[in-house]
């Protein structure tokens, strides 16, 4: 079906705001056999644009009235929906606007890191109802699966019989490679060597009774910034997300490519220089592994929130700002002669003050001769932040089941 977009007629009396019907990729059909699919299209509506009354969803997503009200109740019925207080002061009867129910349906999101493990459990609106995090200094397979199942079990335990019921499913957020640049990390082979072959998907699968999914960390949390972040409203965007490594993804035309191998977006491994100059990689100098290691050698520990940019961290941190803004600008600048994008989103699990002082940094890299020719794209802080990768996690279940769209960002990989 054709999207509805800015041009389309609306009548007058729609209370929709103002260019809400430009930001719906998806329009319902009238035809049978549909009925899935349509009532995905009202949640969705309704996942977008916040509260509203039948008349503005029959509108919105190009459903008849009629179609619209035998959808709702049966979600209301279901407990996916719930009633506001009726709206008056319009001619006719007043009108009841309806929100999707927090409590309808809630996900679990796992994000495996190379320093940390980070749990969150997400309601049908998308907030977050609980947070749990395992710090380490690099995981081991048997003891991260059974700090994974205990987190597992305080999901169990805080939602009770009934809601454990409506848990749709497990994302995993993960390197494809855990046990990769063993030498930037300081890891011995063989700890690294025992991530080899182990399908995380599959051993976590084993120790719950929910359906799971797996992802690239960084694609992850890209997903999470394209559904829920700056990314709505960026139809094609280049996503840096700076963590132990650098990482990223790749957004074209609204849905997400990760490609045929998962390289896609894979922005850490970017050469810094020609083949055989020996430059390093990306995720070699815009890291925050990098940065924790400078710290370290200059007798620091490393530092928290907001400190980065305070003495005397900040005697470290400002050489760091020097060299990775012009890698960035480096990589960004060899996206944008591929790619016609509309910007370029930097998030990561820095402090805001960390973060924006990284984008002003790679702003000022961008300004050199070498964009001759290019037009450089627009560079945005990312909105999810350090919860990114968790929470795209936790979007693919509440995605695969209630989103009309399977194709945006569902690619199950096995990780």
């Amino acid at each position: 079906m054709p999207a509805l977009t800015a041009d389309d007629e609306m009548p007058a009396e729609s209370s929709l705001p103002r260019g809400a019907e430009s930001r719906l990729s998806t329009r319902g059909s009238n035809q049978g056999g549909l009925r899935q699919y349509n009532e995905r299209v009202v949640q969705q509506a309704l996942r977008l644009h916040g509260p509203l009354p039948g008349a503005d969803l029959a509108r919105l997503t190009g459903l008849t009235a009629q179609t619209v009200s035998l959808i709702t109740k049966r979600l209301l019925d279901e407990g996916y929906l719930r009633k506001g207080a009726p709206v008056r002061g319009k001619v006719g009867q007043p009108s009841v606007p309806l929100s999707l129910n927090p409590q309808g349906a809630y996900a679990v999101g796992l994000k495996v890191g190379r320093r940390q493990l980070d749990a969150l459990l997400v309601d049908f609106t998308g907030e977050v109802q609980g947070r749990w995090s395992w710090t380490y200094a690099f995981p081991d397979p048997d003891a991260l699966l059974s700090e994974i199942a205990r987190r597992l079990t305080a999901v169990r335990r805080k939602l009770g019989p009934e809601g454990r019921d409506r848990v749709c499913g497990v994302g995993i957020a993960a390197p494809l490679a855990l046990g990769g640049w063993q030498s930037l990390l300081g890891v011995a082979p063989e700890q690294a060597q025992r991530w080899a072959g182990l399908k995380l998907r599959d051993e976590v699968a084993r120790r719950c009774e929910w359906p799971v999914l797996a992802m690239k960390d960084t694609s992850a949390a890209c997903v999470a910034e394209l559904v829920s972040g700056r990314g709505r409203s960026l139809h094609s965007f280049l996503y840096l997300f700076v963590d132990t490594f650098i990482g990223g993804g790749l957004v074209i035309d609204s849905h997400l490519h990760t490609g045929a191998t998962g390289n896609a977006g894979a922005v850490g491994s970017m050469p810094l220089g020609p083949a055989g100059s020996g430059a390093g990689q990306l995720l070699s100098v815009a890291s925050l592994n990098t940065l924790e290691q400078a710290w370290s050698a200059a007798g620091l520990a490393p530092a928290a929130e907001g400190q980065a940019l305070q003495s005397p961290w900040r005697e470290v941190t400002e050489p760091w700002l020097a060299q990775s803004g012009p890698a960035l600008a480096h990589a960004i600048h060899g996206a944008a002669c591929l790619l016609d994008l509309h910007g370029v989103i930097i998030d990561g699990v820095l402090s805001r003050d960390l973060l924006k002082a990284l984008i002003r940094s790679t702003e000022a890299a961008m300004k050199g001769p070498a964009w001759e020719g290019v037009v450089p794209p627009r560079l945005f802080e990312g909105a999810v932040g350090a919860d990114a990768a968790a929470m795209g996690g936790a979007l693919l279940p509440l995605h695969a089941n209630f989103a009309p769209d399977r194709e945006l960002f569902l690619k199950d990989m096995a990780v």
